[in-house]
């Protein structure tokens, strides 16, 4: 690091350096990023502040036409680049020609409803016969199951499509191949080093794969092997005389998954969401028109709607009802059934959100006691024989969001295992660590992906599992906590929070994984109102120091170092950073500040 920039990490924005989070605020932009900045406002004509939203992302001078308009046809790459594609596309094209029945086996969550929904829903246009396998998430677990493959094989399946699952399940894809099936498996997940049984094994992270995908999650996997089979069909003069799918109509699907798996937004990925919102957008997808109408949102979708209302519906029936229920959703070209499956959906989040509250509270009581004991642990191990199965991976989150250190929580079955889901950091490869851990025999299966991994281990063996992540992380997590200062774009006021400045940053999005969504700081602004709202978010009302007010919104503060912060800073200046969105409600449109951290000023 440059001297410069060195100096510049010695100056906290606002002199901010510990906040109501503990956290120092920094500059996002270094010297030199702040210089090409202004190169970029000038030579673009854009605003300073969507110049500087970009070159703190190491967008450089040229590149902001193509970064600020990405094209799908432009990033796409060759699908033949991923591992064994040649293989699946041509497997698959027979199976078409033939019309053998096809075997979908699926994930629980939204990208494995998603992948199914999009392999299905293409196949179905081929006229060819399939069915789709969802496993139940308790009596089945995560991916193929012996059972499963041989009733499939029984209803006549000829080939089987593993799709987010698979790339780990030896022994039931050796089932399937000992009883005549063909398997094709579709993921995305950390692959061990030997893969199973299977005619193709496409995985842009199994450890021999070349194509630099590794950043997609199944449903974009999926959505390249549909480009590769698509082709091959019309090389066979298949489509002669019939439409050909419009798969530029799937990218709904595909942005779906791609935000609720919280895979990085950059590149292919970028371009996903950002077509696949246009097509969300035109309500084509009747499952997806009902869910939108069940979630009560009337405005066009936006990139954070697909993960914190939509992706946690879809995942409802996959948590504590119907796995199914979800891809049939996706499918459903009957808006009776559509509403119905989605209402039913709406349903089962309500149900999840009280199961999940009454096992946070206990988890969060856990991890506090292992900090008391250990205030540097570097992972957060929680398990308890009365959580339910189906929220543990909300749990892990929360506690994750809340302690800023990977976590997991576990929830212990009769038979005497332990099942469960982490959630990590930014820095912090969980995947990795889970898979190292089932390699060396402290976990009984498991895998999964940097920033989130589900695993099963016996319940006696919880402790070794936690002292082997503690020990395989530490320097990592250390690593990431020496790097948590809160990154701030650039230092607005209520008056210069205008829609114009939200839409033109918008054009630098979507924002999530990967592609952190910027930050402003609002230098001591006067809280003049704060008050709860909902469950235990809290509201408040700033003003400038030139008379203009703005709205604010602090998600689960209330209680929370930063909610009372907040709470005694009313009637006083205080500094605020946080996001901007647009509030349509009741057909107006007014700027909101979303709360990240806020600062007393200093005297």
């Amino acid at each position: 690091m440059s001297e410069s920039a060195l100096l510049a990490r010695e100056r906290p924005v606002l002199a901010v350096r510990r906040s109501a989070l503990g956290r120092a605020w920094r500059e996002r932009c270094d010297p030199s990023q702040a210089a090409i900045a202004v190169a970029i406002a000038q030579t673009h004509g854009v605003p300073d502040v969507l110049a500087r939203v970009l070159a703190g992302r190491g967008i450089g001078l040229r590149d902001v036409p193509t970064y600020l308009a990405p094209r799908l046809r432009d990033l796409m790459p060759e699908p033949f680049a991923l591992r064994d594609m040649e293989g699946a596309a041509l497997r698959l094209a027979d199976a078409v020609q033939r019309r053998e029945t096809i075997a979908i086996f699926g994930d629980y969550d939204v990208d494995g409803a998603c992948s199914a929904a999009l392999l299905a829903e293409f196949l179905r246009a081929t006229g060819t016969p399939c069915l789709i396998h969802i496993p139940d998430r308790i009596t089945e677990g995560y991916g193929p199951n012996a059972e499963a493959v041989r009733r499939l094989a029984e209803q006549g399946a000829r080939l089987l499509v593993t799709v987010d699952c698979g790339t780990a399940s030896h022994e039931p894809l050796t089932v399937a191949e000992r009883l005549g099936l063909d398997v094709v498996v579709l993921d995305h997940h950390q692959a061990p080093d030997a893969l199973p049984a299977a005619l193709a094994v496409v995985n842009p992270n199994r450890q021999d794969d070349l194509s630099g995908l590794g950043h997609l999650c199944a449903a974009g996997v999926v959505f390249l092997a549909l480009v590769a089979l698509n082709r091959e069909l019309r090389r066979r003069g298949f489509w002669t005389g019939r439409p050909e799918p419009d798969l530029l109509a799937s990218l709904d699907l595909v942005a779906l998954a791609t935000v609720a798996d919280v895979v990085p937004l950059v590149g292919l990925n970028r371009a996903y969401v950002r077509q696949g919102l246009v097509v969300m957008r035109s309500r084509r997808r009747i499952g997806l028109a009902a869910l939108l109408d069940a979630a009560g949102l009337s405005q066009p979708p936006e990139c954070w709607h697909l993960g914190f209302l939509l992706g946690p519906r879809i995942n409802a029936g996959g948590r504590i009802g119907n796995a199914a229920l979800g891809a049939t959703l996706l499918l459903s070209v009957d808006p009776a059934e559509a509403a119905r499956l989605a209402a039913e959906l709406d349903r089962l989040n309500r149900e999840r959100q009280d199961i999940e509250k009454a096992a946070l509270a206990e988890a969060e009581a856990q991890a506090s006691r292992l900090l008391d004991r250990d205030p540097q642990a570097p992972v957060l191990v929680t398990f308890s024989p009365g959580w339910h199965p189906g929220i543990v991976g909300l749990v892990a989150g929360r506690l994750k969001e809340k302690f800023n250190r990977p976590a997991f929580a576990l929830a212990v079955q009769e038979d005497g295992s332990a099942i469960g889901s982490g959630r990590s950091v930014a820095g912090v490869d969980l995947g990795r660590a889970v898979r190292a851990a089932v390699d060396g025999g402290l976990a009984l299966k498991g895998g999964g992906h940097a920033m989130a991994a589900g695993v099963t281990v016996a319940a006696e063996g919880v402790e070794r599992f936690a002292a082997f992540l503690t020990a395989r992380l530490a320097d990592a997590v250390a690593e990431a906590c020496r790097a948590d200062d809160l990154l701030i774009d650039a230092a607005l006021t209520a008056g210069g929070a205008r829609p114009e400045i939200v839409a033109a940053i918008e054009r630098a999005g979507p924002f999530g994984s990967g592609q952190p969504e910027p930050v402003f700081a609002f230098p001591a602004h006067r809280v003049v109102d704060v008050k709860e709202v909902g469950a235990a978010h809290m509201r408040l009302r700033l003003r400038g120091g030139d008379g203009s007010m703005v709205s604010a919104v602090a998600f689960r503060a209330v209680g929370q170092p930063l909610g009372r912060t907040m709470t005694r800073a009313l009637g006083a200046e205080l500094h605020v950073a946080g996001t901007l969105c647009l509030d349509r409600y009741g057909g107006g449109e007014r700027v909101e500040i979303r709360i990240k951290d806020v600062a007393l000023p200093e005297s």
